[in-house]
C-alpha cells in the first residue's frame, strides 16, 4: 500500500494531526497523563508545531487533552467518578438510540446485530477479552448508527472518547465479559423484537452494570 501523504502546513495539516492524535489516544497508544510535546508530535506526524497546537486545542474541547499552564499539554485523566457521570449521560442517549433502532433498523441491520451477538458469545467462550471488548464497542456503534439519531450519535462520540482507559480496564477484569455478555444479548434481542421500550430498558440495565463495575 502507498504511504499516506503528510501535509506539512495549513488546514489539511491541522486535520491530519487532529485525526492521528485522536486515534492514538482512543486506541490507548498514549496513556492518561502522558505529556504531549508539540515538537515531538510535529516530527512524528510531519506537520508544523502550529498544526499540532491547533489540534491539541480541539482535542481539549473534546475532553481528551488537558493543557496545564506553563507545562504544556497531556492526555486527560478521567477519574472514576467522572467516568460514572459520563456513563449516566450515556444511559439517556444510548437508551434513546436503542429505542430508535428497534423501530428504524432494516432486516439486514437486525441480522448484523445477531451476527455480532454470536461473535461476542464465541469471544467469551474462547477467553478472548480484548476481542470481546472490540465487538462490544462495535455493537454500541452499530446500534447508534442504526438509530439514525445524529445528534445523540455526535454527543456520544465525544463522551465515549473520554472513557477509553476505563473501557480497557473493565475488559481485562476477570469475569467482566461473562457478566456483560447477557446484558448485550438482551439489548440485541429487544431491538430485533422491535420493542423500543425493552431495548431502552436493556441498555439502561447494561450501563447500570457498567457503573457498578466502575465503582468496584
Amino acid at each position: 500500500m502507498p504511504k499516506e501523504a503528510r501535509p506539512g502546513t495549513g488546514e489539511q495539516a491541522r486535520k491530519y494531526a487532529l485525526a492521528h492524535l485522536r486515534q492514538a489516544i482512543l486506541l490507548g497508544e498514549m496513556a492518561p497523563a502522558q505529556r504531549l510535546v508539540e515538537n515531538e508530535l510535529a516530527d512524528r506526524f510531519g506537520v508544523t508545531r502550529a498544526s499540532v497546537r491547533a489540534a491539541l486545542i480541539e482535542l481539549e474541547s473534546e475532553g481528551l487533552v488537558e493543557r496545564i499552564r506553563n507545562r504544556g499539554s497531556r492526555v486527560r485523566v478521567v477519574t472514576v467518578e467522572e467516568a460514572v457521570a459520563i456513563t449516566e449521560c450515556r444511559m439517556a442517549l444510548e437508551g434513546l438510540c436503542a429505542a430508535k433502532a428497534a423501530v428504524t433498523a432494516t432486516e439486514d441491520q437486525l441480522t448484523e446485530l445477531a451476527v455480532l451477538g454470536t461473535a461476542m458469545s464465541k469471544a467469551v467462550a474462547d477467553g478472548e477479552p480484548m476481542v470481546y471488548s472490540g465487538l462490544n464497542h462495535e455493537l454500541h456503534d452499530r446500534i447508534r448508527e442504526f438509530s439514525g439519531q445524529r445528534v445523540a450519535v455526535e454527543l456520544l462520540e465525544r463522551l465515549n472518547g473520554q472513557l477509553v482507559r476505563h473501557r480497557f480496564q473493565l475488559a481485562l477484569r476477570p469475569g467482566r465479559p461473562q457478566q456483560s455478555l447477557s446484558e448485550h444479548l438482551a439489548m440485541i434481542e429487544a431491538i430485533r423484537a422491535r420493542d423500543p421500550q425493552a431495548a431502552e430498558a436493556a441498555v439502561r440495565g447494561h450501563l447500570a452494570g457498567v457503573i457498578d463495575a466502575l465503582r468496584q
